[in-house]
């Protein structure tokens, strides 16, 4: 059974400026600097796209990760999906929704993920994986909702 959250971030941007935002691969890197992230593969600048891909390369927990993800859902400017297909997670999907709000934008971040590793990933994900992911998550969106205001 997956574990999800959600995370709600207001901005002052409009909802197409920061959907765009949350696509492009160099505002993604930069909002990931603490963990030195880096798109190695498939689209690496610019706006990923509706069944475009990406490898990203991090640094987590001391180690170096690769995950794969593609963009498996989008609807301009209102919302799009993006799912790991190879990578750490046993399973990762996470929803970006962008609201209009007032004169600026309520974006929403649902994700649903499963460690590998059974036993020992259940209790990693309880224990300490999704504070950490929704703190990365939150980061980023902060981030993103700050550029151009």
């Amino acid at each position: 059974m997956p574990v999800s959250f959600e995370c709600s971030t207001e901005s002052v941007l409009h909802p197409a400026r920061l959907f765009d935002l949350a696509r492009d691969v160099s505002a993604h890197t930069e909002s990931m600097s603490r963990s030195r992230e880096s798109a190695i593969g498939g689209v690496r600048s610019g706006l990923i796209g509706l069944g475009e891909e990406v490898t990203w390369r991090a640094w987590h927990f001391g180690l170096p990760l690769r995950m794969t993800s593609r963009i498996t859902a989008m609807s301009p400017s209102s919302s799009f999906t993006d799912e790991q297909i190879r990578g750490p997670f046993r399973y990762f999907r996470h929803e970006h929704l962008f609201t209009p709000r007032g004169t600026g934008t309520l974006m929403i971040d649902r994700v649903a993920f499963a460690a590998p590793l059974g036993v020992l990933g259940r209790a990693a994900e309880s224990l300490f994986l999704a504070n950490y992911l929704r703190r990365i998550i939150e980061q980023r969106n902060v981030y993103l909702a700050s550029i151009d205001s």
